[in-house]
């Protein structure tokens, strides 16, 4: 397979030549021009499958080059690259069936990927090719039905175990060569996509490199690959058919090997749970007790756990940790300790690398009610804190492993003493809520609205602005309203309505009311008499 790269700048197709692992890509030469003559020559003449090219040359366009190709017919993948996210050009290169529109500074490991992706679909092509001239269809659709097959069985035994009979229907109705004896074990993987790494931005790139990852790895001649499945949102489940009695030996390296390739190529964290192996009629029990098992109980990351040894272990009894020790540490501003504290009692009731999701849940209850029971001492309304998608996506992940419990009370006990140590200076809060109000006089502004931004109680947050300010707070937000309304009033041409809802105010006549008892003054005489003093001046 060859490769050819255009650009007019001759150190980016030096870098493209040195920084890219060809030879691993199945690529055994790689042309380069730099302008769309030079490269029209080097098609007329070799054959290319990978095209990488700029888009912006000083003698003739990638586009150009690229609707050249498809006018001669060319099976050429093309990656277009350019310096600029202008639509017309992506939609100029979707139109000419580019593979790939890729913006520069070009990052050589994603364009690595889009490359192995793009070779990927070379292949395919020549294999579709080469089906067509032997007339194999059944081998391009191979992969897909037996997904298909796997994905059913491993869905309909959520709900209950299939009977052999039902397993030997579902083989005879796709057609396989399956024989019910032949021995098949089950692998979840659990992947934790590192913050900000391809994992959490470009799933689609993420899971092909995984993919490419585990087809890689889980090699033996003593099993076969059937199949690898994504579950749920990375989580992935591998179908092993073995030739002959398993080796759990093997499994375990082979584990091991992707747990390694996982943190350092796909930057994530993985956890492996092997399942029992089993013949085809009876697999359907081991799918569903591997599956159980994965919801039954929290890793720690980079574990392999096996569904043998850790099934039973699922159920526990659950031990509260030392909650008035604790509730101590926060009474007394000691949230280092606190995190040691529940750190050591993770550690303490993980068996073996692991916690029963149940035992975790009822944990993270006693600690989320202890912290909210503090903040509620404080007059802080937890549940307002606690708002918002980062916070609710740690909670929601707080059971997928240990470290994800971990990241939650830290998150937890970080933000109660940060606001705690706010809300524990009185005439900073007032300060605060006054300088909101001043900036927000014109929307709905109440003692519950404020105690939402502020997450306070209310009660609590006008009890603290009364005393701070010696002013009650219903009063302030009234002066604020009709000092900006003077103002609004004196120097604008708005009309006496429109300012009258610019400072919060829907109803004119009750606006009017509370104008004329802090100034003497309707607003149209203050407007008025603003006008016939700027004349005078």
């Amino acid at each position: 397979m060859h490769a050819l790269l255009v650009d007019d700048d001759y150190f980016v197709v030096t870098a493209l030549e040195k920084k890219i692992d060809w030879a691993s890509l199945g690529i055994e030469r790689v042309y380069t021009a730099h302008n769309v003559a030079q490269a029209r020559d080097i098609l007329l003449n070799h054959a290319i499958q990978i095209l990488i090219s700029d888009i912006e040359m000083p003698q003739g366009s990638g586009l150009e080059l690229l609707a050249w190709i498809r006018e001669e017919n060319y099976e050429v993948q093309t990656i277009l690259l350019t310096n600029y996210a202008d639509f017309n050009y992506a939609q100029k290169a979707i139109e000419l069936r580019s593979f790939e529109y890729f913006l520069k500074p070009i990052q050589f490991d994603k364009l690595m990927l889009i490359i192995r992706k793009a070779v990927e679909r070379a292949r395919e092509q020549q294999k579709q090719k080469q089906a067509i001239r032997e007339g194999y269809y059944w081998q391009r659709n191979q992969a897909k039905i037996l997904e298909h097959f796997w994905r059913k069985l491993i869905h309909d035994s959520t709900s209950c175990e299939l009977k052999p009979l039902q397993v030997a229907h579902a083989v005879d109705e796709q057609n396989l060569s399956y024989s019910m004896s032949d021995l098949i074990q089950p692998l979840f993987l659990n992947l934790f996509p590192y913050a900000g790494s391809m994992g959490t931005k470009e799933k689609n790139l993420f899971d092909f490199a995984l993919l490419n990852v585990s087809y890689e790895l889980f090699q033996s001649p003593a099993f076969t690959v059937e199949t690898i499945l994504e579950y749920s949102a990375h989580n992935w489940i591998v179908v092993l058919k073995w030739s002959h009695p398993p080796e759990a030996s093997t499994l375990e390296q082979l584990c091991d090997s992707f747990i390694q390739q996982a943190n350092q190529s796909l930057k994530c964290d993985a956890c492996c749970i092997v399942g029992a192996a089993a013949a085809l009629e009876t697999v359907s029990g081991g799918f569903r007790q591997l599956l159980q098992l994965n919801e039954g109980f929290a890793k720690r990351r980079n574990q392999i756990f096996l569904a043998e040894r850790d099934d039973h272990r699922s159920e526990e009894i659950y031990t509260p940790p030392d909650l008035p020790r604790l509730e101590s540490h926060l009474e007394h501003h000691r949230p280092d300790a606190f995190l040691q504290d529940t750190t050591l009692y993770l550690n303490q009731h993980s068996d073996e690398n692991h916690v029963a999701t149940s035992t975790l849940a009822l944990f993270r209850i006693d600690i989320m009610q202890l912290v909210y029971a503090f903040l509620k001492s404080k007059g802080i309304q937890a549940h307002q804190l606690y708002k918002g998608k980062a916070k609710e996506q740690l909670l929601a992940q707080s059971l997928n492993s240990i470290e994800d419990m971990e990241a939650y009370l830290q998150d937890l006990v970080r933000t109660a003493m940060s606001y705690r140590d706010f809300a524990d200076q009185p005439r900073t809060v007032a300060e605060e809520i006054k300088q909101y109000i001043h900036s927000h006089y014109g929307e709905d502004l109440t003692r519950i609205s404020l105690a939402d931004v502020f997450f306070l109680h209310p009660d609590y947050l006008a009890r603290l602005f009364k005393k701070e300010t010696g002013v009650s707070l219903g009063a302030y937000i009234i002066g604020a309203r009709i000092e900006a309304a003077k103002r609004l009033l004196a120097t604008t041409q708005l009309s006496v309505f429109a300012v009258a809802n610019k400072v919060g105010y829907a109803n004119y006549s009750y606006f009017a009311k509370v104008f004329k008892q802090e100034t003497d003054l309707s607003p149209s005489e203050y407007k008025q008499a603003g006008n016939a003093g700027a004349c005078e001046n």
